[in-house]
C-alpha cells in the first residue's frame, strides 16, 4: 500500500464521509486512531483510507454497525472462513426484501389513492376520507424513525 499522508479534511473529501462521522468511527473502535503530528493533528495512511471506504460501502449497503464491526474483523483475518459475512449479506438481503414488499404495499394503496381523487371540494376528496378510515388496517410503525408507514400485517 502506497505511503499517503492525510489531513482529516482530506480524508473527508476522499471519502465522501463528514469528519464528525470519522471521529466517531473512531471513537466506537471501527476507524484505528491515526498518528497525531506533532502540532496534535490527526495524520491518517492508506489504510485508513481504505478502511473508511469499506465501512462506507458497508454502510451504504445498510449494514448495522455491528455488521459492519464483523465484516471488518473478517476482513482483518483473510485466512478465516467467509460463512459469517455470508450470513449477515443474506441477513441484510433478506431485511431489504421484506423492505422492498412494504413499500411495494405503500406504493399501491397511494395509487389506489390518488386514482379515486378526481379533485373538487376538500370535503368530497377521497384521499382525505382514505387517511381518514381507520378501520383501514394502517398504522405508522413505531419501529421506524422519520414517520414511514406501511400497512400491517
Amino acid at each position: 500500500m502506497e505511503s499517503v499522508s492525510l489531513s482529516i479534511g482530506e480524508l473527508s473529501r476522499r471519502t465522501r464521509c463528514k469528519v464528525q462521522t470519522i471521529r466517531w468511527y473512531e471513537e466506537v473502535g471501527l476507524l484505528p486512531p491515526p498518528a497525531r503530528s506533532s502540532g496534535g493533528h490527526r495524520i491518517y495512511g492508506a489504510a485508513h483510507l481504505a478502511r473508511l471506504d469499506f465501512i462506507r460501502h458497508a454502510r451504504e449497503l445498510g449494514f448495522p454497525l455491528d455488521a459492519v464491526r464483523a465484516l471488518l474483523r473478517l476482513s482483518d483475518h483473510p485466512d478465516r472462513a467467509c460463512d459469517e459475512a455470508h450470513a449477515l449479506a443474506a441477513a441484510q438481503l433478506a431485511m431489504v426484501e421484506d423492505k422492498l414488499r412494504r413499500l411495494e404495499a405503500l406504493r399501491i394503496e397511494l395509487a389506489r389513492m390518488t386514482e379515486t381523487c378526481r379533485g373538487g371540494l376538500a370535503a368530497e376528496c377521497r384521499i382525505l376520507e382514505t387517511l381518514a378510515d381507520h378501520t383501514h388496517g394502517h398504522c405508522a410503525s413505531p419501529d421506524h424513525a422519520g414517520g414511514d408507514i406501511h400497512p400491517t400485517p
